[in-house]
């Protein structure tokens, strides 16, 4: 293949927490393209606070992935433009240390196995997120069509009843609507 063709351009994400939800995404990420549901087997979602300290943009606990044999985590896989990793890194805070990149092989329902690019929080505290992170999360869910069972469990997370304002929720919202004009 000739340098810079096609499989030096882009990249499989594997998105489980608030990317699960198109327009969140997009809001920095606008090249991603929907690729696959998988399911990324033998680990557990957990939310939880970088060394103790809540995320300031969600209030709360966010999500992560913990090994744990027996158990699954559905998600999305997103092929991106190689030339959005930093961005993907910038917002999964991978300067500051708070999210570290993996490697993982998840399943799809077509049974084909799929190695993405993941990411993992280093040293946190367990944490409830707020009510708006795990709405994104749900919406995610449900937009995307994740196994009912699933999107039962996601329903079900406990959050910490965070009620002020939290703007990229607002501006999550936005682009939703934005592209509901559109679309109509």
């Amino acid at each position: 293949m000739e340098p810079g063709s096609e499989s030096g351009c882009w990249f499989l994400y594997y998105a489980y927490g608030s990317n699960l939800l198109r327009e969140r995404l997009l809001l920095r990420n606008p090249s991603a393209a929907l690729c696959a549901l998988a399911r990324l087997q033998d680990f557990k979602l957990e939310f939880g606070h970088h060394q103790g300290r809540t995320s300031s943009v969600w209030h709360g606990g966010t999500a992560t992935i913990a090994q744990s044999p027996g158990d699954e985590v559905w998600g999305i896989v997103w092929k991106m433009n190689t030339c959005n990793l930093s961005s993907l890194d910038k917002q999964e805070g991978v300067e500051d240390g708070i999210y570290v990149p993996i490697e993982v092989n998840v399943h799809t329902q077509a049974g084909k196995v799929l190695t993405c690019r993941s990411y993992q929080m280093k040293d946190y505290v367990s944490g409830p997120p707020s009510p708006q992170y795990k709405k994104v999360i749900c919406m995610g869910a449900k937009q995307n069509g994740l196994p009912t069972d699933y999107q039962e469990k996601l329903e079900a997370i406990e959050t910490n009843n965070y009620a002020g304002p939290v703007p990229i929720m607002e501006e999550i919202e936005a682009a939703i609507k934005a592209e509901k004009i559109n679309s109509a």
